[in-house]
């Protein structure tokens, strides 16, 4: 009898090499290891790549246990560890493409994985094709002779897109190219990558799976056929991770998914709220009929997050500003996924400098949301008083008009 999800999360990577018989692994804080023997020594750089202590950047048994952790969590056959989601985003990358290489890159992905295309491989000599995120099929027109990687991110960055990846990695894999997926919505908690093609599970670690807004860390999960490469390029590239971090990392597993499905039950109660406001346009929620890729949301999908957007009916900075400026619960900042509620804004106009095939069809302002482990009652309460100060600028210039 294969055991629950649910009992993964907090069975992975607790393995007694690892824990020497306590419940989590001790932090083990090492550059140099040394050894007693010739012998021994020969030994561990025969396995220096199979999680053997060998020297402080190939990792500790801290690190080992979480890389065990991620790689149960998501499939695959190994896990490698970066410093942050961008690091583990373009390492990714890196690892497998070289000049005259063609990567598809989906246009809805996050803003510093656009700016490494457009910088770093530009520079490399590796050309970058957005694609719409809803392409499916269409994608085939888009694959070129030296295309190497097809990049997903599913939902999108700000705009919520859900791919239709199956489909995506399906017609990569006739044209052998890699797929990579930015997994950090789907956590390894809502959507299984390796179930649906997808070759590397990337995720800013940083986001739900420490889930307390206190680590940077990044992680990339891949197939047995994609793992040695991945591994041994990351190791080349001086990629590694404090054991500090490995560790608030696999703590942070142990509560993911209870954390998730509170996340995932407070967020939608405030966006089926926000669909009765009057000044809402829309609600990007993959959850809601609303979002575009919906249906494979709720094909492809377990679960939710905390993670959404909505759009206003107008677009008018002085009124978002206020809406912003006196929040009780809502903070404003870049990153999403710790206990907290978070609210962003973004102007139409602003995606028109990051985007270059899926500029959004609406006029409105977008109000990204993370809804946090507060009391969703505090939260809607907080959200009704900004749009209180929101409609008295919207009012004052209409009668200014």
């Amino acid at each position: 009898m294969s055991e629950s999800p649910k009992t993964k999360f907090v069975t992975a990577g607790r393995d007694k090499k690892w824990t020497n018989g306590v419940v989590n692994p001790p932090v083990q804080r090492a550059s140099t290891i040394v050894f007693d023997t010739v012998a021994e020594k020969q030994q561990a750089t025969i396995n220096r790549a199979n999680k053997t202590l060998f020297y402080g950047r190939r990792g500790t048994n801290t690190h080992f246990a979480f890389q065990d952790a991620m790689t149960e969590i998501e499939g695959g056959a190994g896990c490698a560890l970066y410093p942050c989601g961008t690091a583990a985003i373009s390492n990714a990358i890196l690892s497998f493409v070289e000049t005259g290489d063609h990567i598809l890159m989906v246009d809805t992905c996050y803003e510093p994985t656009r700016d490494f295309c457009d910088t770093i491989m530009k520079k490399m000599g590796v050309e970058t094709t957005y694609y719409n995120p809803t392409i499916g099929d269409g994608i085939r027109e888009l694959i070129k002779p030296n295309t190497k990687i097809l990049f997903l991110e599913s939902p999108g960055s700000i705009t919520m897109e859900v791919q239709d990846v199956p489909t995506l990695s399906k017609i990569a894999h006739e044209q052998d190219i890699i797929v990579m997926l930015d997994n950090t919505w789907g956590a390894g908690v809502n959507f299984s990558p390796f179930d649906f093609g997808v070759d590397i599970s990337i995720q800013a670690a940083t986001k739900y799976i420490v889930g307390h807004s206190d680590v940077m860390l990044g992680t990339a999960v891949a197939s047995e056929k994609y793992w040695p490469p991945l591994r041994e390029q990351s190791y080349l590239m001086g990629q590694c991770v404090s054991p500090d971090d490995a560790y608030l990392g696999l703590r942070g597993i142990r509560t993911l998914d209870v954390r998730l499905r509170q996340h995932a039950e407070n967020s939608l109660k405030v966006a089926k709220w926000l669909q009765s406001r009057p000044e809402v346009d829309h609600v990007r929620h993959p959850a809601l009929e609303t979002c575009p890729g919906h249906e494979f949301f709720e094909r492809d999908f377990t679960g939710g997050n905390g993670l959404f957007s909505f759009v206003l009916k107008s677009s008018y900075s002085k009124a978002t500003t206020a809406l912003l400026d006196g929040m009780k619960h809502f903070s404003m900042g870049y990153s999403w996924g710790g206990f907290e509620s978070l609210i962003l804004a973004n102007e139409p106009k602003s995606f028109n400098s990051l985007r270059t095939v899926a500029n959004p069809n609406f006029e409105g302002t977008l109000i990204r949301l993370h809804i946090g482990l507060e009391d969703t009652d505090d939260l809607i309460a907080d959200l009704e008083a900004g749009f209180a100060r929101y409609n008295a600028l919207i009012l004052e210039k209409e009668a200014t008009a």
